[in-house]
């Protein structure tokens, strides 16, 4: 199948795509924000930048776009028409970097939200207070 815009039409649509600071993103760091916690963002040195790094509970937070992290049973994940290899690749590509990327945070101690978009776009109060619920939880068994 054929791409339906130009080379430089699409180059331009795929520009417009951010990775840092979208709406999911700000959403959670707002809402994490009014309710007493702060954070760091997109931290270089933890393998997968994550997008919050809450360092006095240990615990990060992974906010990840459908498409991009290839959400199962999701409607906002459709593979492309055009180029299917590389995308169905780029898609395997991601999950296998996000499951090694799991692996290391947890091994070296880190408690690991990952939150998708659908989640916030779908039911965005009840998404918010379990990631809120889930850092206090986590706070809770590390005092424990």
């Amino acid at each position: 199948m054929v791409d339906i815009h130009c080379k430089s039409v699409r180059s331009y649509n795929m520009s417009r795509i951010k990775s840092k600071n979208t709406k999911p993103e700000l959403i959670v760091r707002k809402f994490l924000f009014s309710n007493g916690l702060r954070y760091r963002i997109h931290n270089t040195e933890l393998p997968g930048k994550p997008d919050i790094k809450l360092t006095k509970y240990k615990t990060l937070v992974n906010i990840n776009g459908c498409f991009w992290h290839g959400h199962r049973g999701c409607r906002y994940f459709v593979l492309p028409k055009s180029r299917i290899k590389f995308w169905t690749d780029k898609i395997i590509k991601n999950r296998e970097r996000d499951k090694r990327n799991l692996k290391v945070l947890r091994k070296i101690g880190w408690n690991v939200i990952t939150v998708f978009e659908c989640e916030l776009k779908e039911n965005k109060d009840k998404t918010l207070n379990n990631i809120l619920s889930g850092i206090k939880k986590m706070n809770l068994n590390k005092n424990v």
